[in-house]
């Protein structure tokens, strides 16, 4: 069997006009994308404006992308990191106290290698209350990480994560549990 791009048709609902989705891409590379420190602030106002949902206290730093913020909902408190890349073809949800770190990157689509027409899989993306992606970590399509979940540095999670638990590896395991003091 072999892949047949020519053949590929995107199925994804957008959920926006073109030229709400031309507006955003120039918004997103002027004031997110770029490495200049811009008020978090304004970020958010941003986000709002193109129908993200965002919650008080949070703080957006440089280099960050965000491909549709009307499929985004962001708690109170989040830290989003530089670099980070919130690539939702479809709805993610970020609980209240979620930290992002550098580099993280949420991805609600992938490709069916099964098929020759290469078809688009997509899944929603939560992460709950107090939940921790590292540095580098990748957060797949249809993951839940669970309330104070903590996926480490580089590593991939390919499944759902259950609260109170440190995950690591590629694909990540549970390695340990922990306790807030």
């Amino acid at each position: 069997m072999q892949v047949d791009i020519a053949s590929y048709k995107t199925t994804i609902k957008i959920g926006a006009s073109k030229g709400k989705q031309a507006l955003w891409y120039f918004i997103n590379i002027l004031f997110f994308k770029n490495t200049f420190i811009i008020w978090s602030g304004l970020k958010v106002a941003l986000l709002k404006a193109f129908g993200a949902r965002v919650g008080s206290g949070v703080v957006i730093k440089p280099s960050v992308n965000i491909k549709y913020p009307w499929k985004l909902e962001i708690g109170n408190h989040c830290w989003i990191g530089e670099g980070v890349w919130i690539d939702n073809l479809v709805e993610v949800v970020l609980g209240n106290n979620v930290c992002l770190s550098q580099g993280a990157l949420l991805l609600t689509g992938n490709h069916n290698y099964k098929k020759t027409t290469f078809d688009l899989i997509t899944g929603s993306i939560t992460i709950e209350d107090g939940a921790w992606i590292g540095a580098k970590a990748i957060v797949c399509p249809g993951v839940t990480c669970h309330t104070h979940s903590i996926l480490s540095v580089g590593s991939v999670a390919t499944k759902d994560m259950e609260a109170y638990y440190i995950y690591k590896g590629n694909p990540a395991i549970k390695v340990s549990a922990w306790v807030i003091s």
